[in-house]
């Protein structure tokens, strides 16, 4: 990474950014639309909040402490309120785990929740891009409720 375009601390910026992008989608959501709107056969943005909840923290907590466990696949999370909640508390988990990985350790392999192999880059990588993909997702469902998703650029 010294010779990388972003710092450790700026990656965190970045990742923090998009994290605060979709707590602010999470937000608009009315809690009803929340746990059952979907679109296409598509799941409630409440369920892939919930995997998202489920993957960065406790992945990045992994990295740290070394061990491999698979993912939880529901957190049984059933209101606005306890998502938001939950939501917070992983943004301090995140935070706590993400600067106890030195920037030299991101190319090396590591084996995320005993299932990918894979540089440690590259899975903080998936925790952004996952959540991308999904609050895209959220923001298709507001717009199909009739409101305005909050400016995606403005982290």
């Amino acid at each position: 990474m010294k010779d990388g375009i972003l710092n450790p601390a700026q990656l965190l910026e970045y990742f923090q950014g998009h994290r605060r992008v979709t707590r602010k989608t999470i937000e608009k959501f009315p809690e009803k639309d929340l746990f059952e709107f979907s679109i296409g056969g598509m799941r409630p943005f409440s369920q892939m909040i919930e995997e998202l909840l489920a993957i960065a923290g406790p992945g990045l907590k992994q990295i740290v402490e070394k061990t491999q466990e698979p993912h939880a696949e529901s957190l049984g999370l059933s209101t606005k309120e306890e998502i938001l909640k939950c939501w917070d508390e992983q943004t301090e988990i995140i935070n706590t785990y993400f600067k106890q990985i030195p920037a030299e350790k991101f190319p090396e392999k590591f084996n995320l929740y005993g299932q990918y192999n894979l540089p440690i880059i590259h899975s903080i990588f998936y925790f952004i891009d996952n959540e991308i993909h999904h609050r895209a997702q959220g923001f298709t469902y507001l717009r199909a409720l009739g409101i305005e998703p909050p400016f995606f650029w403005e982290m």
